[in-house]
């Protein structure tokens, strides 16, 4: 139950090799790619440029169609260290032949070189998320996590900034484009030889079979991951936030050239100003969720990305558009700061909502199938973005909106989807309520919490008690918890949602119940290996807990489980109708607990 510093991670070989392996991948995938865009938007006529760059948008998401499932399986069935070894082998072979194809100016090979490296993206993903489990400690991978993502954005934003600024200062054939060709291979060698250090990753299904279809393999492993709601709804959330910034990303250069009327040096800015909110998001995963796999900031992210991306909108709407402005011309002008601020926040909200996402799926699925159900998620999100490409091209050139109306919509319709997800799934809203009572009903810390068994029965002894209780416990351990309440507790309007969307169902007592049956529903629950929480002094009012008190100490007379007494310090109950007390907004309530002792001293809880 200690806390974790995810930023220790960067010293660790489990992890770093890692880390600075898929930062190269993401430098390399970047410089290219933007040094070509930026080449075709900025050198040809606006007719033949948006030609081009939506053939290049083809080529780049084709391969994940192609390549993703068959990666899944791949990496399920060999060492994904070996995998990841191969592939940043071949990387040092696609970007020599980019950076040949750039200073030539071969639009062939220019395509073609986009194709590989998006296939090389599209195979290297899966390996990436699903290798992290296993060189993780579960409490670690909120915060590993956040750190890939993390890199993978410093490595757009690096290679974004280099390719954009050498292709704009560039023509064909001048030292510019050597630069990005050097610059490509030394990166790619240098990944190369990072990867050799990354530890061995047992396959996780050595007899798996490789089918070789994409369409049929990826309806299998779509049938198998409904069977898991949580995993199914969260690689429909995670398509649906690449859906959403892609409709932002895709308008930025002509955003920055037809409604800022800015140079491409302000593309760079934008852009750098939504990865690096990103990669700030992303790093804030661990804090707000202290290291727990929950879905509660998820619906925080949601709701930033709606208010920045309609803050964005309106700002651009108002903004009096220049003339070929430079960087410091645009900083200059009304609402110049407000469109960047939204913009970082849009990443950084992006980010808070993303992390927690992958992280689900990797915690929640077996590990025989994770590299297949993420290389899955891979495919839903390049059809997610072939669909806002071609809603795209509806919005914008059919029905002739603008692009800050664009803007103003995509936000409105994240609000409509994200609640229709939130529907399907109620574990989000549970998982809100949870982290919204442990940070801003109450300021939670804890400690002494070590000797709680990670797996196994255990017996948990809480006092005090009170409504709030329960979910300050759902907060701070990792573990499910299968709580035994007063029927009271149980049909509270808020409470009774959340322990029906919590994944364990709790054990319901009242003094009209027979003990045994009470007795029998512990004792069951222990020999399944759950963790099991009690409150010797449940009830609301004194007669009501007494008869309580005494119902708990004789169902647990026969039971031999080690009991955990946990204190809630600074947590205020309601002793008897004529003294209540209200829990202060965001008073400080410290969960320790105690040395184990027997069922038979929970009167210790009474006194």
């Amino acid at each position: 139950m200690a806390q974790h510093n995810q930023f220790k991670l960067l010293c660790r070989r489990r992890f770093l090799p890692l880390f600075l392996s898929l930062t190269t991948a993401a430098f390399n995938d970047n410089i290219f790619k933007n040094a070509l865009l930026v080449m075709l938007a900025f050198r040809l006529s606006e007719g033949q440029a948006n030609a081009l760059i939506n053939l290049a948008t083809g080529f780049y998401i084709l391969p994940y169609f192609l390549f993703s499932i068959t990666a899944g399986q791949l990496a399920d069935k060999y060492d994904k260290s070996v995998i990841i070894r191969i592939l940043k082998l071949a990387e040092i072979f696609i970007v020599i032949l980019g950076a040949y194809a750039l200073i030539y100016n071969s639009r062939t090979l220019d395509f073609l070189v986009l194709f590989l490296l998006a296939a090389h993206t599209a195979i290297f993903s899966p390996v990436q998320y699903a290798i992290l489990p296993q060189h993780l400690q579960r409490q670690e991978l909120m915060g590993g996590n956040g750190l890939a993502q993390m890199g993978s954005f410093a490595g757009v934003l690096i290679g974004t900034i280099a390719g954009s600024l050498l292709a704009g200062y560039t023509k064909p054939g001048q030292p510019g484009l050597f630069d990005i060709g050097w610059i490509m291979v030394i990166v790619a060698i240098f990944g190369y030889l990072t990867s050799r250090w990354i530890p061995t990753a047992p396959s996780s299904a050595p007899k798996l079979h490789i089918g070789w279809n994409p369409l049929s393999q990826a309806w299998r492993i779509l049938r198998l991951t409904i069977k898991t709601p949580s995993v199914f709804y969260a690689i429909i959330a995670c398509s649906w936030f690449w859906l959403v910034s892609s409709a932002y990303l895709a308008q930025i250069p002509s955003f920055t050239r037809n409604i800022l009327g800015a140079r491409e040096p302000v593309i760079t800015l934008i852009l750098c100003c939504l990865s690096i909110g990103v990669a700030v998001g992303s790093l804030m995963c661990e804090s707000l969720s202290r290291g727990r796999i929950t879905f509660g900031i998820v619906p925080v992210g949601a709701l930033g990305i709606t208010l920045a991306g309609l803050g964005l909108g309106w700002s651009a709407a108002q903004f009096e558009t220049l003339s070929g402005a430079s960087v410091a011309e645009y900083l200059r002008s009304d609402g110049a700061y407000a469109i960047l601020i939204y913009t970082a926040l849009l990443g950084i909200f992006g980010g808070i909502f993303i992390v927690p996402l992958y992280t689900i799926i990797q915690d929640r699925t077996e590990k025989t199938v994770r590299a297949q159900v993420l290389s899955l998620n891979n495919v839903l999100n390049a059809f997610f973005i072939v669909a806002i490409s071609l809603l795209n091209i509806v919005f914008l050139d059919v029905l002739k909106i603008t692009i800050p109306q664009l803007f103003i919509l995509i936000a409105l319709l994240n609000i409509a989807v994200i609640t229709f997800l939130f529907c399907k799934l109620p574990e989000f809203i549970v998982h809100l309520i949870i982290w919204f009572s442990s940070r801003l009903l109450v300021r939670t810390t804890h400690g002494n919490l070590n000797q709680i068994p990670k797996k196994g029965a255990a017996l948990l002894a809480c006092s005090p008690d009170g409504k709030l209780a329960p979910l300050l416990l759902m907060d701070t351990f990792s573990r499910p918890i299968r709580f035994v309440l007063p029927r009271s507790i149980y049909e509270a309007p808020v409470l009774h949602f959340i322990f029906k969307n919590y994944g364990t169902n709790p054990i319901i007592h009242d003094i009209t119940e027979g003990e045994e049956k009470v007795s029998g529903d512990i004792q069951n629950a222990l020999g399944n290996g759950d963790l099991v929480c009690l409150f010797p002094s449940t009830g609301t009012n004194k007669d009501h807990t007494q008869d309580n008190r005494v119902s708990i100490n004789r169902v647990l007379s026969g039971i031999t489980t080690p009991l955990f007494p946990i204190f809630l310090q600074g947590l205020n109950t309601h002793r008897n109708n004529k003294s209540k007390k209200r829990q202060k907004l965001l008073s400080k309530v410290h969960i320790t607990a105690g040395a184990a002792i027997t069922p038979e001293d929970t009167k210790t809880f009474h006194q």
